[in-house]
């Protein structure tokens, strides 16, 4: 059963640390800490993915930013409090991690840059679709993974064009599998009247989508 629930959620990404480490928290005596990852995408702009790393894997003690790191692990979320109401966290949970070294311009050109996820899981909300004013066409899901010991992750995915399309069809309960890539979002997240906070969304853009028909078993 465990084997089966770590293969249902697969992330490999690497990139520029581009921060120091931060405590996020302790389980059984072992800490966890948050590292941001800047990853870059095809059209030359970044996505800045959090990870969060074991103290056992890493020095957490060391200054990383400038390193070049690759990273194995799960996407992972976590509701945290705040005020009148809940927020959802996400984060790369790394299980496996490489430092490459510091990057030179031309080393990095050379590297092999993935930013790589699959996820296996089941639709949680009605997928939201629509269009953008230019005509493109986006759908919204909410992907529950599952986690051993009864827990599941909760997936912010976004699908594109034909994918879109497909995706609006999607019933709550639907096992789906996807293909794609972790990105980055900036937000205006509305304070009060007079105040507007600027936030970062973290989400799955799906570039492969596949409808799974459980088969169940009678007698």
């Amino acid at each position: 059963m465990p084997d089966k629930v770590f293969t249902n959620n697969q992330v490999d990404i690497s990139g520029e640390v581009v921060s120091e480490f931060i405590f996020s928290h302790e389980v059984y005596g072992e800490g966890f800490y948050m590292l941001e990852l800047s990853v870059p995408r095809l059209s030359d702009t970044y996505d800045i993915i959090p990870l969060m790393i074991s103290e056992r894997l890493l020095d957490v003690t060391k200054d990383y930013r400038g390193c070049h790191i690759e990273a194995t692990g799960q996407f992972r979320s976590y509701n945290r409090h705040e005020e009148t109401r809940n927020r959802l966290v996400l984060s790369v949970f790394v299980r496996e991690v490489n430092i490459i070294g510091d990057v030179d311009e031309e080393l990095e050109k050379d590297i092999h840059k993935p930013n790589r996820i699959f996820l296996d899981g089941y639709i949680c909300k009605p997928p939201i679709y629509r269009k953008t004013p230019l005509g493109r066409e986006i759908a919204d899901i909410l992907l529950a993974v599952n986690r051993p010991y009864g827990k599941s992750d909760y997936i912010p995915c976004i699908c594109w064009g034909r994918n879109a399309r497909y995706a609006e069809t999607f019933e709550v309960g639907g096992h789906i599998q996807i293909w794609g890539r972790i990105q980055s979002r900036e937000y205006q997240k509305k304070i009060s009247e007079e105040e507007v906070e600027k936030r970062v969304a973290y989400e799955v853009s799906v570039s492969k989508l596949e409808y799974v028909e459980d088969v169940v078993s009678e007698g």
